[in-house]
């Protein structure tokens, strides 16, 4: 497995960025990518989720093998952790809540990527760049957070 984490501060309360981070919308803006939840409005943990890019019209559902998650973790205003199956690998997305200075909050991201089938030599071969790449995507998360917030009404 490949973990990379990472923080940052933003000045909004920890409930607004809740909001912003952890409650799934039909539609991100910010990362172009359509939620679908079948079954229940409310998450929390359990909640399955099937994500794809782009919007998705009224009614329009995904297609078949369309990537799937779930909420593995759910603790209000502090904690979501979702897992991402892909049919070669698992994403792991954790995200923390603090209070930081000035009633701002402070967001940690850690990823983690698993293969779903181990080479041990592929593994070797490709360490160094797949740190890269999960510590860029981890990076990419943190630079989109002020975004999500924007989206937030505070209220």
């Amino acid at each position: 497995m490949t973990t990379a984490s990472g923080s940052r501060e933003v000045p909004q309360p920890r409930d607004v960025v809740w909001r912003a981070l952890a409650v799934l919308e039909p539609y991100c803006p910010v990362c172009d990518v359509s939620y679908v939840v079948p079954g229940r409005s409310a998450a929390g943990r359990g909640t399955r989720f099937v994500c794809v890019p782009g919007r998705l019209a009224e009614g329009e559902e995904p297609l078949p093998g369309a990537p799937e998650g779930e909420i593995v973790e759910w603790r209000p205003r502090r904690a979501v952790t979702t897992r991402l199956e892909l049919t070669p690998e698992t994403w792991t997305t954790r995200i923390e809540l603090d209070d930081a200075a000035a009633g701002g909050t402070r967001v940690t991201i850690t990823v983690d990527h698993e293969p779903r089938e181990r080479n041990r030599l592929v593994d070797r071969l490709l360490r160094r760049s797949m740190r890269r790449l999960v510590q860029t995507t981890v990076d990419g998360e943190l630079a989109k957070v002020s975004d999500h917030v924007a989206q937030v009404s505070p209220g």
